[in-house]
């Protein structure tokens, strides 16, 4: 029998698409994804995935180089982002039609913050990309998205990784989650990704980091997921959409290592998939 999971993927910029290389590996050895819930980048990638329209979205993210990235940058005058957000989701919906959530074929939520009212708003109904271009709203780059008498931003200002707000309560179900927040490691280096964006962290850029990275250490620690993928926060460059490739396969191989550390802690209680 194949082993069920569900699958909580976090906020992180660029660094989110490393996710993609994640389930990938899942997929890989077996196990069977029943529910996500994902904050910001990986609210897009889980809902595309559970839409059944990740590879879609894959094939076109390794076609993107460094001036496409830019050239999908609508820059704005408003006070309240530099960016629309509106040519991206425009373009991705030339080849991925749009779909209410509660009409996808594996449980999906999408997590954003209210910063009127200081709380979180999480979608489980309801227009997919709509939930998504609220989650992803980073405050001060995308402009927020005004939703009822809410005003929504990024769902990673106060959930970067959402283990509280899976869909499914099946405790039988492994529960996975990928964290793009961790700490810097010296074998990567925004230098040596050959990045010209993100090459340079002020100390905002690394304040909100760590502000990231112990929100997430906190939320482990409270809801203790069976498995949690640690992808380096310096891994990458904040904007380098366009080293696809190299993010996916980090994904990958950090998803295929951590799953071989739970089975040889585990080998007594707990049963591998049958590729594995």
């Amino acid at each position: 029998m194949k082993t069920s999971i569900s699958l909580v993927l976090s906020s992180g910029g660029a660094r989110g698409i490393a996710q993609i290389g994640a389930i990938k590996a899942l997929e890989e050895q077996g196990f069977v994804i029943k529910s996500i819930a994902g904050s910001s980048i990986g609210s897009l990638i889980g809902g595309l995935y559970a839409m059944g329209k990740l590879d879609d979205f894959t094939h076109w993210l390794k076609t993107l180089k460094r001036r496409d990235v830019f050239n999908l940058m609508d820059f704005t005058w408003s006070s309240s982002g530099v960016m629309k957000g509106e040519k991206i989701f425009n373009k991705i919906k030339t080849f991925i039609p749009d779909i209410d959530i509660e009409n996808m074929p594996i449980s999906f939520v999408a997590v954003s913050t209210d910063i009127l009212h200081q709380k979180e708003i999480v979608f489980r109904e309801g227009s997919f990309f709509d939930a998504v271009r609220a989650s992803i709203a980073i405050p001060g780059v995308f402009t927020p998205v005004n939703h009822m008498d809410n005003i929504l931003v990024d769902g990673g200002l106060i959930n970067p990784l959402p283990l509280n707000h899976l869909p499914s309560t099946d405790e039988s179900k492994i529960v996975v989650a990928v964290d793009v927040n961790a700490p810097e490691e010296t074998t990567f280096s925004v230098a040596k990704a050959n990045s010209k964006y993100g090459g340079y962290l002020t100390i905002t850029q690394k304040a909100i980091l760590t502000m990231l990275g112990k929100i997430t250490e906190l939320s482990i620690d409270l809801y203790k997921p069976d498995i949690v993928v640690h992808i380096p926060r310096n891994v990458i460059g904040v904007w380098d959409y366009h080293r696809a490739e190299y993010l996916i396969e980090i994904g990958r191989e950090r998803m295929l290592a951590t799953l071989n550390e739970y089975w040889s802690a585990n080998s007594e209680t707990a049963a591998k998939p049958t590729k594995l």
